[in-house]
């Protein structure tokens, strides 16, 4: 299996697997902006992306999270989607965007998905919670999504979506296989709810690390947002052996 990974920014990572072109959580916008989440909670971009959508190329598969969240869909993110081959996302995300190449799953669901010249593609969605107990009716549904190829036994990747590390992600995490991990950290916080987080942080992600059992681990979603609260380099102090994505630059993760 051969696999290459650049990160855009944010979220947004180009995955090149086994003739795949995939692109994660479409954030393209420049920096500056402050972005309205609902609720009393907003965020300021405070980095723009490494690479401009015609920088990239065709893609054949956006995994999209969620939709509702302008950190993770952004307005020219948003332009990408018309282009792409076929987006998955949640069902509400897909009812929202309202177009023949988009597919909705809830949690469990599949999509699988052929090419010609290159392995049949499996997309699953994997269990989020983007928030403290309860917080779902207002945080709304995200989803992960595992990723495998035809004829291989394992998880070529799994993107665990914006999440926190809750009991159905630690269950999830023991039973996959997976070769490559793409986790979402940042531990984010904001004003109005004090202390409650909305998405891992680096002890999260050793968690994580340690229940998955990955052969590559990959932190993204860590920084260029005001509502990160963990700094970068704590998360890299605190995650040694893990693999730091440089911005704009292909980094082949495929087999060892």
């Amino acid at each position: 299996m051969g696999c290459q990974l650049t990160h855009i920014g944010g979220p947004t990572v180009l995955i090149e697997l086994d003739g795949w072109r995939i692109l994660t959580d479409p954030t393209f916008d420049p920096p500056g902006r402050r972005y309205e989440f609902g609720f009393g909670t907003s965020s300021t971009k405070t980095s723009g992306p490494a690479l401009a959508p015609a920088e990239i190329g065709p893609i054949d598969v956006v995994l999209l999270s969620h939709d509702h969240h302008a950190d993770n869909l952004d307005d020219r993110g948003r332009e990408l989607l018309q282009t792409a081959g076929t987006v998955v996302t949640t069902v509400a995300g897909a009812r929202r965007l309202d177009s023949s190449n988009v597919a909705g799953l809830r949690t469990g669901g599949l999509v699988a998905l052929d090419g010609p010249g290159r392995p049949a593609l499996t997309v699953r969605a994997t269990p989020c919670r983007h928030g403290p107990p309860l917080s779902s009716p207002i945080t709304g549904p995200v989803v992960g999504f595992a990723l495998s190829l035809a004829d291989v036994g394992q998880v070529a990747l799994w993107m665990t979506g914006d999440t926190v590390l809750h009991r159905p992600l630690r269950r999830i995490a023991q039973r996959l296989d997976v070769d490559i991990l793409l986790m979402h950290l940042g531990g984010v916080q904001f004003p109005i709810t004090g202390p409650l987080r909305y998405s891992m942080n680096s002890s999260d992600a050793r968690e994580l690390i340690r229940l998955t059992g990955p052969r590559v681990s990959v932190p993204v979603h860590y920084e260029g947002w005001s509502h990160f609260r963990e700094p970068s380099t704590q998360a890299r102090d605190r995650l040694p052996g893990v693999t730091w994505l440089e911005p704009g630059q292909a980094t082949d993760v495929g087999p060892p």
